[in-house]
């Protein structure tokens, strides 16, 4: 799908003034990448953002879809890239890393599941809206939408709300490895994709 263009202020702030560039070894050298504390903020402002309307010329003309994950880049440069993700039930993910990035996450709407390996198991957590999360390097996750803990609609009623998020990456994405539980409860790669796409897309 066609990338938003970048907001020329995508943020109401600027990033912490503390925020130092970390240097990258590997298949990403020669780019920097922001620490983890400096991903949550940037989450954060740009939730601000989406939830002040100042990136509703990026939503979907016809509202978010339900049937289908949605997403759109709403900030990218060389050392950070943002994302506004929507998340509908059936959609997972798959285990995943994030290659030589760093990330994070914050809930706007919603609720997702995370599902972590922690070196012997699938440990879950689950992110309500407010919620944030970061993701060191190594980290291996699944992420779904979840329930909301309170229905509001009517029992009849089909449709379940898009759970809405804001990523961010640093350096920007460019590899992902996935990655399944094998019967001995040890963690196997299956496969290492190149992109630009957020979240297992």
């Amino acid at each position: 799908m066609p990338l938003a263009q970048p907001l020329a202020q995508p943020f109401a702030q600027p990033l912490a003034a503390h925020a130092r560039p970390v240097p990258v070894s590997g298949p990403t050298a020669g780019r920097a990448r922001l620490g983890v504390p400096d991903l949550l903020h940037a989450t954060d402002q740009a939730a601000d953002d989406v939830l002040s309307g100042r990136c509703d010329h990026l939503l979907p003309e016809a509202g978010l879809p339900d049937t289908e994950r949605w997403f759109t880049r709403i900030h990218g440069d060389d050392e950070l890239d943002v994302w506004l993700i929507s998340w509908v039930p059936g959609h997972p993910t798959e285990l995943h890393d994030h290659g030589e990035s760093l990330g994070a996450l914050t809930v706007l709407s919603g609720a997702l599941n995370e599902f972590r390996w922690d070196g012997r198991r699938l440990r879950r957590r689950r992110l309500d809206a407010g919620d944030q999360a970061g993701f060191p390097l190594g980290w291996v996750h699944d992420v779904v939408w979840a329930p909301r803990q309170v229905q509001v609609a009517a029992p009849s009623a089909t449709r379940m709300p898009p759970t809405l998020s804001v990523h961010a990456y640093s350096p920007p994405l460019t590899t992902m490895s996935y990655y399944e539980v094998t019967d001995r409860n040890t963690l196997r790669r299956q496969r290492t994709e190149l992109t630009d796409h957020p979240e297992g897309s």
